[in-house]
């Protein structure tokens, strides 16, 4: 009888998650572990509290300190985790910073500064580990792109141009990856329910009311919804999806 047990699952699979240990990013190491996977999350953050956030999945996630922006180191950071650990299927390009400003307060500096982690660190990245993927035949590499890939919000001109950037990086990457059986997609989160989301509205009724109000299903979304949907797109069930972004978002991008 056909089941689709196999389909949606990781087993075995050695996934690399940048920012991995805190919101979205540990939502994904979660879930991907979830499926079977084993996950080598790096970061920026220190090595004491990012093991202890790990701590719960014990040898099935492995922490490295690494700065995106070391793009000098990418290939070394690449063939050390490959020779510790294994075969490298996936790659979840999450890490990330804000630098929120009116156009009129940001410095050259600042904008360079957000591109080079959303965008320049996680190229590096990808282009270090795409020749061990076409290499085996097999790999999924997903961008964590933003609602601001597709709407205008203010004061976040660097954040919106790397998130909009992640879309020609990943139609482009697409086209020659895939011969080798290498799929790259991206995924669009919405308002999810996160420290920095809370931090952000619990003391701002009218603010939250406008967010809500212009989520058809009426509520944020969990990190888990990323995380799972990172799940789906690395797996044989989404074996023939590539150069697509997923907009994980109860509809907001939609809605009026």
């Amino acid at each position: 009888m056909f089941t689709t047990e196999k389909l949606f699952s990781l087993e075995g699979q050695i996934a690399i998650v940048t920012g991995g240990s805190t919101g979205l990013g540990l939502a994904i190491t979660r879930c991907l572990i979830g499926a079977g996977a084993r996950v080598a999350v790096l970061s920026l953050e220190e090595p004491s509290l990012a093991e202890g956030a790990l701590a719960e999945f014990g040898d099935k996630a492995v922490y490295y300190q690494y700065n995106v922006t070391d793009t000098d180191k990418a290939q070394e950071m690449v063939d050390k985790v490959i020779a510790e650990q294994g075969n490298v299927s996936i790659l979840i390009n999450n890490a990330g910073n804000h630098c929120k400003k009116p156009i009129e307060e940001m410095t050259v500096e600042d904008y360079c500064s957000v591109l080079n982690v959303h965008l320049v660190g996680a190229f590096a990245l990808t282009k270090a580990l795409v020749p061990h993927m076409k290499q085996n035949k097999k790999g999924s590499i997903i961008f964590q792109a933003s609602m601001t890939s597709y709407i205008g919000q203010p004061a976040v001109a660097g954040y919106a141009t790397a998130k909009a950037g992640y879309l020609g990086l990943v139609h482009t990457l697409a086209t020659e990856c895939g011969p080798d059986n290498v799929r790259v997609n991206a995924i669009a989160p919405g308002w999810i329910d996160t420290p920095m989301f809370r931090k952000a509205t619990d003391n701002d009724a009218p603010r939250l009311n406008k967010i809500l109000g212009r989520i058809p299903m009426n509520k944020v979304g969990d990190p888990m919804d990323i995380g799972m949907a990172a799940v789906f797109l690395c797996t044989d069930a989404a074996k023939y999806i590539t150069g697509s972004c997923l907009p994980v978002d109860g509809g907001a991008l939609i809605g009026f």
